[in-house]
């Protein structure tokens, strides 16, 4: 039988250079498409696939990370006292139980910042999820509800498989791939931001993993690949063939919000789709678009 997943990583430590100055004192992740940071929708996903334990990877000026999942007393109250409805801050407060925020005291990439987090996870199988890749799903069908559906069928190691562009394959992760089966797609190995012209599919690694615990033995003693960080596509590279994986093609959109281009895309397509913003946005962007 396969271990339920229970606890989810969110590498939160990098500092998003890429959106100075709007990061030089907020973290990026807190940037917010409409009115919700990245975080939230993220928590948001994993919260829907069942999760129960959040464990934060912060890095030095993340504080304010944890301060937003904390209890905010003088707004809350102020709120009640003129009779405001405080809905907007439902799924804002994490149970101190339940959730874990950990240093990544250097930046050593994303494998680095996984394993930071090996006492808390333990030996139990574990989700991780990137906030700066906005996966937005069907209410009630994020990515991560997606994966642990495929993960109750056939266990193992699952990352979540999107196509793109074959120019575009420098840039990311990427699926060697083997035999397909609906939404699941055999993993023969995964390339760590190929050069042009030499991925093996086009099929990269949106940011939405599941891992069995022993990918933690793998980064230990991993060593340093592209871009001299401690890379998690090398060490779940390791895995292949020891036991199951898969990738999980996603049902529905991705948005790209470690770049601006991806940020403001982001922005738009969500408010184009509130009751509340639609209709003044889409005439708004038409009206520009027109000049």
């Amino acid at each position: 039988m396969t271990k339920p997943i229970r606890k989810a990583v969110f590498p939160v430590a990098g500092l998003g250079t890429r959106f100075l100055p709007a990061t030089k004192a907020v973290p990026k992740e807190l940037l917010p498409v409409v009115d919700r940071p990245l975080i939230q929708y993220a928590v948001d996903e994993a919260r829907e696939a069942g999760i129960e334990q959040f464990i934060f990877v912060t890095g030095r000026g993340k504080g304010a990370i944890e301060d937003y999942f904390d209890i905010a007393f003088e707004c809350e109250t102020l709120q009640r006292e003129r009779g405001k409805d405080l809905s907007a801050l439902e799924g804002t407060r994490l149970d101190p139980g339940n959730a874990v925020f950990l240093r990544q005291q250097e930046s050593l990439g994303l494998g680095h910042a996984i394993w930071v987090a090996r006492d808390i996870i333990g030996d139990e199988p574990f989700a991780i999820l990137l906030p700066d890749e906005f996966m937005k799903g069907a209410p009630g069908h994020g990515c991560m509800k997606q994966m642990v559906d495929a993960y109750d069928k056939v266990g193992g190691n699952l990352v979540c498989a999107l196509e793109i562009p074959m120019d575009q394959t420098p840039s990311y992760g990427v699926i060697d791939p083997g035999a397909r089966d609906g939404v699941l797609t055999e993993v023969k190995g995964l390339v760590e931001k190929p050069k042009l012209g030499t991925a093996p599919s086009n099929l990269i690694l949106p940011g939405r993993y599941i891992l069995q615990p022993e990918v933690m033995k793998i980064l230990e003693t991993q060593e340093k690949g592209a871009g001299g960080e401690i890379q998690l596509t090398d060490a779940m590279a390791s895995l292949i063939g020891s036991q199951p994986f898969h990738g999980v093609t996603f049902d529905g959109r991705r948005f790209d919000c470690g770049s601006k281009a991806g940020y403001i895309e982001a922005n738009l397509a969500l408010a184009l789709e509130r009751d509340d913003l639609g209709d003044h946005i889409r005439a708004f962007a038409t009206e520009e678009l027109a000049r």
